[in-house]
């Protein structure tokens, strides 16, 4: 077996796996953009390895995080409509891939009715975690959405402290929350003196559930 057919057998999800096993597999650098917003879109991207962020930008160069993924998820399935893409992804570290096209992928929907209900299913989460991030944005205030991220990517761990896995600059959760470095700064450091969160080396822990709101 290679090391592509060994990356494509670790996938834990057999819809994903199949999906990975009729594409081709590339090798992407870190910050290397696979998807850009606004071009024609032909391929799903099946992360074997590594991890990516989905984002939208502006004209100014200002970006706003959609979501982060890794191995055994997949970005671009609106490939299907061959519309432009509505987001950028980039890699943010080396990342392996198996690039399925569409007429692959229609192939893998035509011949497999599970994987059509995997796609709609994925579609689906990912339209309500689309409504709810509008809903923030549109109803929460900047500490609110801050708190809200960090609740919903702390893990628990054997000791019971919750933390956030992923080493986040302040600049990574600004991309995440829609605001600037300077106000998560400002509502890190009044986090920080209430012992809410500690940070020691990108790494956060929540000590205790922040208020939701401030």
């Amino acid at each position: 077996m290679t090391s592509n057919e060994q990356l494509i057998a670790a996938i834990g999800d057999p819809m994903v796996r199949e999906l990975a096993a009729r594409g081709q597999v590339r090798m992407f650098p870190k910050n290397t953009v696979i998807i850009n917003e606004g071009d024609r879109g032909d391929s799903l991207f099946v992360i074997l390895s590594g991890r990516v962020k989905v984002y939208v930008s502006d004209n100014d160069g200002r970006e706003m995080i959609l979501d982060l993924y890794g191995a055994g998820d997949y970005v671009g399935e609106m490939a299907l409509d061959g519309r432009p893409r509505s987001a950028s992804v980039m890699t943010l570290e080396p990342s392996a891939c198996s690039v399925v096209t569409r007429d692959a992928l229609r192939e893998a929907i035509v011949g497999n009715p599970d994987v059509t209900m995997a796609l709609i299913s994925t579609l689906i989460d990912r339209a309500r975690i689309a409504t709810d991030n509008v809903k923030n944005l549109a109803l929460m205030d900047v500490y609110g959405r801050v708190a809200r991220l960090l609740l919903s990517l702390a893990k628990e761990q054997p000791d019971g402290k919750m933390i956030v896995p992923d080493k986040m600059t302040q600049q990574d959760i600004a991309d995440r929350v829609g605001a600037s470095r300077d106000m998560i700064s400002r509502i890190f450091k009044d986090l920080t003196i209430g012992g809410y969160v500690t940070v020691a080396e990108r790494v956060i822990t929540i000590n205790r559930k922040p208020p939701s709101r401030w």
